[in-house]
């Protein structure tokens, strides 16, 4: 891991900067754009000491990732696991950051840490209970909020605990290319499984079946019929689908379970409309082949992180998995980068780079 250098984090405290900051102007339905978010220099911030007792960080914003489940924070719907986004304040998700000051017994200036932040240079967290700290290996640290952060415990996670695979299985992904899905299908092939995926570009295709090892893939946007592109390459079935989407592959997918199969809902990424969601039609087959669908949150596995990071860890380290990764520069660019995640323009994880430390 890139050292930091705790003599950098004393030269900033005490001075007066200008904080960036992406601000959600107001509460959206259906796809997220660019003109939903505005980049705003904020009240000036005086880098000095966190109040005590206040038990919070200020730390500087490194890296911040791009999630689909944020879009949901943006609408003005108070029933789901997070509460929605405030408009006229700053959107806040995973990232990486460098603590530079703390009232917190737990953590120290200089210590690199990921959890909830704002999309800002510099944040001021009170919540750090979720907060992670950062050991130092070789890992680069945008992958704490990718391979080793929650995309990659949510592939670990409902991999594992849901979809329960045992070798030789027939396993399909959708979204294969994706922060979730590359991870899954590599999983699904280390445990001896038969590994499929589907993407919306030719480039994610080769790249699914050359450098992450997926059995084959195809572009769904060049089937006709998804029905009959997977009794291509399931003519036996599916066992195992690990759904990032949602929609019409689900509806597909459903037609081409095998007795006993799984199906873990992970994501609805194709639904455009939250509010408005596309109905499923093909349902009765949970029934005649006896499959099991659950929906899930990798916060419900979260006494599994610390063996997830061990297990994820050591074979990235081994070579025996890959993890691709899109980097945007600047936190301008914050917006443009969470908006293309809808339409799939991201080759892998999207992570946005705030600052070089």
């Amino acid at each position: 891991m890139e050292k930091v250098e705790v003599a950098a984090v004393d030269q900033l405290l005490g001075k007066t900067v200008e904080n960036k900051q992406i601000i959600l102007k107001g509460y959206i339905e259906g796809i997220p754009k660019e003109s939903d978010m505005e980049l705003k220099i904020g009240k000036k911030l005086n880098l000095d000491k966190v109040p005590k007792g206040s038990n919070g960080l200020l730390v500087k914003n490194l890296y911040l990732s791009c999630d689909p489940f944020m879009r949901g924070r943006m609408r003005d719907f108070t029933g789901s696991y997070l509460p929605p986004f405030v408009p006229g304040e700053v959107i806040e998700g995973f990232g990486v950051s460098k603590v530079l000051d703390s009232d917190n017994p737990d953590f120290k200036p200089g210590d690199i840490i990921s959890g909830f932040t704002g999309w800002e240079e510099y944040s001021l967290i009170y919540n750090t209970e979720q907060l992670r700290k950062i050991q130092a290996d070789d890992m680069p640290l945008s992958y704490h909020i990718g391979l080793l952060g929650m995309p990659g415990f949510t592939a670990y996670a409902g991999f594992y605990e849901v979809c329960i695979p045992k070798k030789g299985d027939y396993v399909f992904v959708s979204a294969a290319s994706g922060a979730v899905g590359q991870l899954v299908g590599q999983l699904a092939k280390l445990h001896g499984c038969y590994v499929v995926g589907c993407a919306g570009t030719k480039q994610k295709v080769d790249i699914l079946k050359s450098k992450l090892g997926f059995d084959g893939a195809f572009n769904y946007k060049e089937e006709a019929d998804i029905d009959k592109a997977l009794k291509r390459h399931f003519p036996e079935g599916i066992d195992i689908y690990f759904d990032n989407v949602g929609g019409s592959i689900l509806d597909a997918a459903l037609l081409n379970m095998r007795i006993h199969g799984r199906i873990a809902i992970c994501g609805m990424v194709s639904q455009q409309s939250l509010s408005n969601p596309q109905g499923i039609h093909n349902l009765f087959q949970l029934i005649t082949k006896r499959v099991k669908m659950q929906g899930f949150l990798q916060s419900d596995y979260l006494h599994l992180f610390p063996r997830f990071l061990k297990d994820v860890s050591s074979l990235y380290k081994q070579g025996k998995i890959t993890y691709l990764e899109d980097m945007n520069e600047g936190l301008e660019s914050g917006p443009s980068a969470f908006v293309g995640l809808f339409s799939g323009r991201n080759m892998g994880k999207q992570v946005i780079r705030v600052a070089h430390h």
